[in-house]
C-alpha cells in the first residue's frame, strides 16, 4: 500500500492503522513536503516519495489511500485507478455526484477495489444505537438527532470552503453515512441552514460555524445533524426518540483519543457517557444503560485486506457512498433556496 498526503488524516490515521491489518504492508507515503518526507522515513520506517504519480507508477505498490484535501479526491482517484491502482479514498468521497460516477464507473473500467474510508460505521455510539433498535426497545423511531459540537477553530484546507472544508464536508459526512445506515428508505425532502460568527468565516472562501441538516424519509422518519466548531457546550451524541422508548447518548467514540496515542485497542469510554435508554418492559417504563457495543476502526483495512485476498465483500462500497455526496448536493441547493428541497435519494 501507498498513502498520499501525510497531513493529520495520512499521519495519525492512515500510517498508524494499515500496518494493524494482516495482509498489508505499507510500502511508501508521497508528500510534496521534504520535511513531511523526512517525518515519513523516521516515524513510519517506509519509504517517503515526493508526488502522486511516483505511486501511481510504483510496481511495489498495489493500492493507494488518498488522504488529500477534498477536492482532490475525484481526479486523484481516477488516475489511480487508471494506473492499475486499488483505491481507499479518505472521506468525503468527493465533491459532487457527477465525480463520484466519473470515480464508480472508473473503478469498473479497470477492474479494481475501490472504497471510502468511513470508520465511523465501526463508532461504539452508532453500533450501540444500532442494537437498541433491533432490539426493539425504541419500538419505531422516528425522530433521530445527531450531533457533534466542538470548541476550535479549523486549520489549512479544512478551513478553506473552495477546497470544501467545513463542518458538513468532515463530521457532516461521518454523521450523514450513519444515518443513511440507520433509515431504509428514500431521503424525501432536505433542509440546511448554517451560521457564520467569525469574521473569517464570512470571509470569501470560509467555513461556517455551525451546519443543522434535516432529513425527512418516505416513512416519515425526521434525522437532524448538528455539526460546529464553535460551541461552548456540546449537545448530547445522539437523541433518539420512537414509539416505545427513547435513547440519549453523551460523548463521541473514545477510538480517535486511543490511537493519537498508537493505543488503539485499549480505548476506554467513561461510564457516565454509556447511552441511557426509557422503554417499556413487561407493560411499565423501565430506564437502561447499555454496555457500549466495542466496535473497531481496525475493522475497515482488514476488510480491505479481506477483500483483496479474496476473502470477504467490500464493507463500504463506494455506490452506498454516493448517495451521501446527492444528500450534501441537495444540501448546498436547499441553502441556497433558503429553505428545503424535494428529492428522492
Amino acid at each position: 500500500m501507498g498513502i498520499v498526503g501525510y497531513g493529520y488524516a495520512g499521519r495519525c490515521f492512515h500510517s498508524y492503522l494499515v500496518p494493524l491489518a494482516d495482509g498489508l504492508r505499507l510500502e511508501a507515503i508521497a508528500s510534496s513536503d521534504p520535511a513531511k518526507r523526512a517525518r515519513i522515513t523516521a516515524d513510519v520506517g517506509c519509504r517517503a516519495v515526493a508526488t502522486p504519480q511516483e505511486l501511481f507508477a510504483d510496481p511495489a505498490v498495489d493500492l493507494v489511500v488518498l488522504a488529500t484535501p477534498h477536492d482532490t479526491h475525484a481526479s486523484l482517484t481516477i488516475a489511480a485507478l487508471e494506473a492499475g491502482k486499488h483505491v481507499v479514498t479518505d472521506k468525503a468521497m468527493c465533491l459532487t455526484v457527477a465525480e463520484a460516477d466519473a470515480m464508480i464507473a472508473a473503478s469498473r473500467r479497470a477492474d479494481r477495489l475501490f472504497s471510502v474510508f468511513h470508520n465511523r460505521r465501526w463508532d461504539w455510539d452508532y453500533l450501540t444505537l444500532r442494537q437498541a433498535l433491533a432490539a426493539g426497545l425504541l419500538g419505531q423511531p422516528y425522530l433521530f438527532e445527531s450531533a457533534v459540537l466542538t470548541h476550535g477553530s479549523p486549520r489549512g484546507w479544512r478551513a478553506d470552503e473552495r477546497q470544501r472544508g467545513g463542518v458538513m464536508y468532515d463530521w457532516g459526512a461521518h454523521l450523514l453515512d450513519q444515518a443513511l445506515q440507520l433509515v431504509a428508505g428514500a431521503v424525501v425532502s432536505v433542509r440546511y441552514e448554517e451560521a457564520r460568527v467569525r469574521p473569517e468565516a464570512r470571509a470569501e472562501g470560509g467555513v461556517a460555524d455551525y451546519g443543522c441538516m434535516g432529513l425527512r424519509f418516505e416513512d416519515g422518519t425526521l434525522f437532524e445533524i448538528a455539526c460546529g466548531a464553535l460551541a461552548a457546550q456540546p449537545k448530547p451524541r445522539w437523541y433518539v426518540l420512537g414509539d416505545r422508548g427513547a435513547l440519549t447518548k453523551e460523548g463521541v467514540d473514545p477510538q480517535e483519543k486511543a490511537m493519537l496515542q498508537r493505543q488503539i485497542l485499549a480505548a476506554r469510554e467513561d461510564p457516565a457517557q454509556r447511552a441511557r435508554v426509557r422503554t417499556q418492559l413487561a407493560g411499565s417504563a423501565a430506564d437502561l444503560v447499555l454496555e457500549s457495543v466495542r466496535g473497531r476502526w481496525t475493522a475497515y483495512y482488514q476488510n480491505i485486506s479481506d477483500v483483496l485476498h479474496g476473502k470477504a465483500e467490500l464493507a463500504v462500497t463506494p455506490e452506498s457512498v454516493r448517495r451521501q455526496i446527492a444528500v450534501l448536493e441537495a444540501a448546498g441547493q436547499a441553502l441556497v433556496a433558503g429553505g428545503s428541497v424535494s428529492v428522492r435519494i
